[in-house]
């Protein structure tokens, strides 16, 4: 049972607007720690393995694996698929505001993670040459419908893919085309947010005081 809405949106906004710029307007060593945090991810990772054993391996995704877990989804992406995700690194998880991620990985809200998470695979393997196409063919922009229900956009901005979410979210795919088993997998630098349903009265929620039946009318006059 979901106990809260969630909070933190324009925090989180914010908090991604600053951690998703390209790498031309990062400082040299911004850029220089993402390029070697997407290298170490890409070079543990083998086409033989699925996109979790892949993930599990990566130097880079131990928040990644700990909510796949968390939220129930393994065996999910275990399966043959194909699958592509967008698979935000610890640095990307590590910029997300302390109250969202304590929130999400609270066993209470193991719903909201799962769709955090689904947020950022879509079926089918779509590669990096697949993207620029739809971008190109789409004048500038493409959506692709993932696995959660909502659509992702994606761009290109200077060579780079950027990846929107909701809320403001987005990412850049700094590594691309990490072949999987079961369909592939691109680094990314953020972390997206899909648009959260209200959420549910908590179970312990002072219940809605009964309706008051009517007073009878008054009986008729006989003499009238």
């Amino acid at each position: 049972m979901l106990r809260a809405k969630f909070f933190a949106f324009p925090l989180f906004a914010l908090t991604a607007a600053a951690m998703t710029v390209p790498a031309s307007y990062a400082r040299a060593d911004e850029g220089e720690e993402t390029a070697a945090e997407a290298d170490a991810a890409a070079g543990a990772m083998q086409d033989g393995w699925n996109i979790v054993q892949n993930a599990t391996s990566s130097p880079e995704h131990k928040t990644l694996v700990q909510a796949i877990t968390a939220a129930g989804l393994a065996d999910t992406l275990s399966a043959a698929g194909p699958f592509t995700v967008f698979a935000p690194t610890d640095q990307a998880f590590a910029a997300v505001p302390q109250p969202m991620t304590a929130y999400l990985m609270d066993p209470v809200n193991k719903d909201h993670l799962a769709q955090v998470l689904k947020y950022h695979v879509v079926p089918g393997t779509i590669t990096s040459t697949d993207l620029y196409a739809k971008i190109k063919a789409g004048g500038g922009k493409t959506t692709l419908t993932t696995v959660e229900g909502e659509p992702l956009t994606f761009t290109e901005v200077e060579g780079n893919i950027k990846v929107d979410g909701t809320q403001g979210s987005s990412g850049y795919v700094t590594q691309a085309d990490v072949a999987q088993s079961n369909g592939v997998i691109h680094v990314l630098n953020g972390v997206l947010m899909p648009t959260f349903a209200a959420a549910e009265p908590a179970a312990d929620a002072a219940p809605a005081a009964p309706a008051t039946e009517a007073e009878p009318a008054p009986a008729a006059d006989p003499a009238s």
